[in-house]
């Protein structure tokens, strides 16, 4: 573990924090969340406005406890926008943002909206690359302790088994002491994933999983999103058709900020509109 009490002496660097804040890798608090109605996730009327563009305009979406929502859309549709609502990076100029039904996302920091239970994974890998894969997930974990605490922090072992449980879930358990630096460009993505796992969040947004990936990488990210949802709910953003295709039962398309259409595959590529503006003839 020489490499892991190095991380630990040079822990109070900034881009600790900077992870932190950036993937929404913190401690989760959720507590009860009020599904009882069916949805974890409420927008509704939500505009976004930059300097005289309207990057949301009068967005509602819903996404259903356990669900896998695929979102899809031309650049500058607003799916970026979306998440920095959801995750409190950006302020809506009106409209509501709800998780469960008593948790109002726009009066939350972004701190707070991770640590309510949403995790959010950049289409850029955020990782530390000299540390092990088991490293790796041991410091996702190790969030939730002060600086000076994380220095005599020891894993138990009901946190080792989660970890051991997330290194099978991503398809790295052979790989637990491989530096993820030496990872492929999938593997780096599977490991961040299990970041955000080993906080069990309830709501995972997902950015362009499978951008760079070989066949088999995409294949075998297929069946990790698949399996994540119903104990999590889970939204991926992806221009990937093919990918989108293979884990897709309910698809909602973005266009200039709000939703154009929404539902199975099948009606989404029959959809006259969304053939015009994003898939082409």
């Amino acid at each position: 573990m020489k490499a892991l009490d190095q991380f630990r002496e040079t822990m109070r660097r900034d881009r600790v924090f900077d992870f932190m804040a950036s993937t929404g890798t913190h401690p989760v608090h959720a507590g009860e969340i009020d599904t009882s109605h069916g949805p974890i996730l409420y927008v509704e009327n939500i505009n976004v406005s930059f300097d005289g563009f309207k990057a949301l305009n009068d967005l509602t979406l819903y996404i259903d406890d356990g669900e896998l929502r695929c979102i899809i859309g031309p650049n500058g549709a607003g799916k970026t926008t979306m998440m920095d609502v959801i995750t409190g990076k950006t302020r809506p100029d009106s409209g509501t943002a709800y998780f469960g039904q008593t948790m109002d996302l726009t009066c939350m920091t972004e701190y707070e909206i991770a640590s309510s239970g949403i995790g959010r994974k950049f289409q850029k890998p955020t990782i530390f690359p000299e540390h092990s894969v088991f490293e790796n997930l041991e410091l996702a974990m190790n969030m939730d302790k002060g600086v000076w605490a994380s220095l005599q922090f020891k894993l138990t072992g009901e946190q080792k088994t989660r970890i051991e449980e997330v290194m099978q879930t991503i398809n790295l358990l052979q790989q637990r002491n491989t530096a993820a630096g030496l990872l492929s460009h999938g593997q780096k993505q599977w490991l961040e994933i299990g970041m955000l796992l080993t906080q069990d969040p309830r709501l995972l947004l997902v950015d362009e999983p499978v951008a760079g990936m070989t066949h088999q990488e995409i294949e075998h990210t297929a069946e990790l999103l698949t399996g994540l949802a119903g104990k999590h709910s889970v939204v991926v953003v992806e221009h990937d058709m093919d990918f989108i295709r293979s884990i897709a039962k309910k698809v909602t398309v973005l266009h200039e900020g709000h939703v154009l259409a929404e539902g199975d595959m099948d009606t989404i590529q029959n959809d006259p509109r969304v053939i015009e503006v994003y898939l082409g003839e």
